[in-house]
């Protein structure tokens, strides 16, 4: 028989649905990319950044979605979404 899996805290169910939430939208952008052929690269690189530094994060914590370096790992992806966000705002160049 299985053990249960024990409740998450109120903290960790927010920092699993940041982490999660940002991957998505990696996956979102990823379709984009794909689908109007521009900044594949750097598409394909941040899906895989965040797979390898969400999974390195949690098994180094624990599984604890509460733990500094699985918020570290929310809070960088954080900063690139916000990078990418005034990249496009800029538009193309002139």
């Amino acid at each position: 028989m299985a053990a249960q899996a024990p409740d998450l805290t109120a903290e960790q169910k927010r920092w699993a649905f940041f982490g999660s939430t940002l991957f998505l939208t990696a996956v979102g952008f990823l379709g984009y990319a794909v689908a109007k052929g521009v900044m594949l690269a750097f598409a394909i690189g941040w899906v895989i950044l965040q797979a390898f530094g969400y999974v390195g994060s949690l098994s180094r914590a624990k599984g604890d979605f509460a733990h500094p370096l699985f918020k570290s790992q929310v809070m960088i992806h954080f900063v690139v979404l916000g990078l990418l966000v005034a990249l496009i705002l800029k538009g193309p160049p002139a």
